[in-house]
């Protein structure tokens, strides 16, 4: 069986221009020598006459309408719909969103909430003390992390423009 379906491969290819000229030659004397072969060429050559001589059927205009306003009415989903999956945009947001509640209230907790009988409040900004912000190991690993962040997305932002650019060329 494997046989019979490699002469009809080669056969098709023969049949349609295919194959370098050695091949061609090999095939043209297999036909002429095999009488399988000049069967199998024959029953071939007429199927590809058949399917040539054959004409194509053509839908009417008014059903080719039909189906393009019947397209048109539907809603298609853009090509350049986010390839970013939706559940990860939301653990970025949850996960931004809780470091910013975080840091508002550990700075609400720094504030000193004793009540003076001063009805004018004044705001030394010179007397909070930011070293406990800036030397806590947590917020050193948060501002890296968001710094490897920020470079994987330029990263990803000059690649988009790259390609881009070259689809362009």
């Amino acid at each position: 069986m494997d046989t019979q379906h490699s002469m009809e491969d080669r056969l098709w290819e023969y049949i349609d221009g295919q194959g370098n000229a050695e091949e061609r030659t090999v095939i043209e004397q297999l036909i002429a020598a095999d009488t399988a072969w000049r069967a199998k060429y024959g029953e071939l050559l007429e199927v590809h006459q058949l399917i040539n001589s054959t004409e194509l059927e053509e839908p009417s205009m008014r059903f080719t309408r039909n189906v393009m306003d019947e397209i048109a009415r539907m809603q298609i989903a853009p090509a350049t719909q986010s390839y970013i999956n939706k559940n990860i945009i939301r653990g970025l947001t949850i996960f931004f969103v809780t470091m910013i509640i975080g840091f508002l209230i550990y700075g609400f907790g720094q504030i000193d909430w004793t009540a003076k009988n001063d009805p004018k409040m004044t705001i030394d900004l010179n007397a909070i003390d930011y070293s406990k912000f800036f030397n806590n190991n947590l917020v050193n690993a948060f501002m890296m992390l968001n710094v490897i962040l920020g470079l994987f997305l330029l990263d990803r932002y000059l690649a988009n423009k790259r390609k881009k650019f070259s689809e362009e060329m």
